[in-house]
């Protein structure tokens, strides 16, 4: 039974309390956004302003919205995928009055009721991760495109979608793909998504990996992490890529590439992160093995072909929590995990705080930026990348936060790289 007032919509207020303490762990693990937040508290740069925002509604989620209503924003957030939802977190952020629409395990319809909630709201900025909001704004939802100036996006996903709508001359206003930003999909992408997905698959399962033969379909950023953190738990690390350079890449950091056919016949575990539909494909599921385990860990569930996967089985049950063992009809069987949705928030808590430190340290300062409208002015119906010295501010934030210093430019040196006649 969900609850449900003209301000929120979340499972259980009564997990409240819970949900203080685990945002105060994150909070004591995010100094960059904790300064952050302390300087919006004094300068309310945000006010007046309505930021509508789909994300994981994550403990780390928690701290940037607390962030941005300090900012003087009105915040309506809702949940970014059905299983990613902390509901002792949502019952606390409800409490301090962010309108938050968003409990776990909600249905296709029920998630996109939360959607239209937060856009009910008439946004002036839209916060993404995926590009839900921005879609349903496209289509079903125009008449509140007058209401919006400008948008953030958080990840690969939303940010191609948003890239090919403005290629389309579609996009109706403009968009910074903070997931682009060099202290977001360095850190956020490659360390978080590597440590979080091998999290969510031994949450999950508890099997041992080392000794295992690991499938990794993509080597994007994210295909890079799990790879690395996979390698690093002992596993025999097998790389699938479509794209050439890609695939050198995985080749010369010392990982085996082979097609997607090929690796099924050998793979124990298999983690898709590409951002593209049915990379395991029906046909890749004929030849995995007896007792594959399969995951995903980009943002949509379609990257399994799940649909064929019931079809092909005789049944399956719940084994474990987030682990369903299909038995199929040749007498396979094959595990899925978190019903193929990312398995690192749907079986795991997600990215450690540290690394979503420096991811949302980039969605409040680019929506400060997009608040001034001599900014904004400047702008086309495009997606944009965070403008450089907001990546610079976050990356000596963080050295600072962790008592690093570096070196500094002389102003000999600087004069030296900006003169092209100087010679050996």
């Amino acid at each position: 039974m969900v609850e449900k007032t003209k301000n929120y919509a979340v499972k259980n207020m009564s997990l409240l309390n819970d949900g203080k303490n685990l945002i105060h762990w994150a909070e004591d693990h995010m100094p960059v956004l904790m300064r952050i937040k302390a300087d919006f508290e004094k300068r309310k740069p945000l006010k007046g302003l309505i930021l509508g925002c789909c994300l994981h509604v994550t403990k780390e989620t928690a701290v940037l919205a607390r962030t941005l209503k300090a900012g003087g924003a009105r915040v309506a957030l809702c949940g970014s995928n059905p299983l990613s939802t902390n509901d002792a977190v949502a019952s606390a952020l409800a409490k301090e009055g962010v309108f938050v629409y968003a409990w776990r395990g909600v249905t296709n319809d029920e998630y996109y009721w939360c959607v239209n909630q937060v856009l009910n709201h008439k946004p002036n900025i839209t916060m993404d991760d995926g590009s839900d909001l921005v879609t349903q704004l496209h289509t079903k939802r125009k008449e509140g495109l007058k209401h919006v100036i400008a948008g953030t996006e958080e990840t690969t996903t939303g940010v191609n979608r948003q890239r090919i709508m403005a290629e389309k001359k579609e996009l109706k206003y403009p968009i910074i793909a903070v997931n682009d930003a060099l202290t977001k999909h360095f850190f956020d992408n490659r360390y978080g998504t590597g440590q979080s997905t091998i999290d969510g698959i031994l949450r999950a399962t508890s099997v041992l990996i080392s000794g295992k033969t690991f499938v990794v379909c993509g080597y994007g950023w994210c295909g890079k992490g799990v790879s690395m953190r996979a390698r690093g738990m002992g596993a025999n690390v097998i790389v699938t890529e479509v794209n050439p350079v890609h695939a050198l890449e995985a080749v010369m950091d010392g990982f085996i590439v082979m097609p997607i056919k090929k690796a099924a016949k050998i793979g124990d575990i298999f983690v898709t992160v590409t951002g593209n539909k049915h990379v395991i494909d029906a046909s890749t599921i004929d030849l995995l093995k007896n007792g594959a385990i399969v995951a995903n860990s980009g943002h949509f569930d379609n990257e399994i072909d799940v649909k064929y996967l019931d079809k092909i089985a005789k049944d399956y049950i719940e084994i474990r929590q987030n682990v369903r063992e299909y038995h199929l009809k040749d007498g396979r069987t094959i595990y899925l995990l978190a019903e193929g949705r990312l398995v690192n928030l749907s079986a795991a808590e997600g990215h450690p705080s540290e690394v979503m430190d420096m991811s949302f340290a980039n969605q409040a300062l680019s929506a400060q930026w997009l608040s001034k409208k001599d900014n904004v002015k400047k702008l086309e119906k495009q997606v944009y990348p965070v403008p450089k010295e907001i990546d610079d501010e976050i990356a000596l934030l963080k050295l600072k936060t962790m008592n690093i210093d570096i070196d500094r430019l002389s102003l000999s040196q600087i004069k030296y790289m900006d003169n092209w006649k100087e010679g050996t």
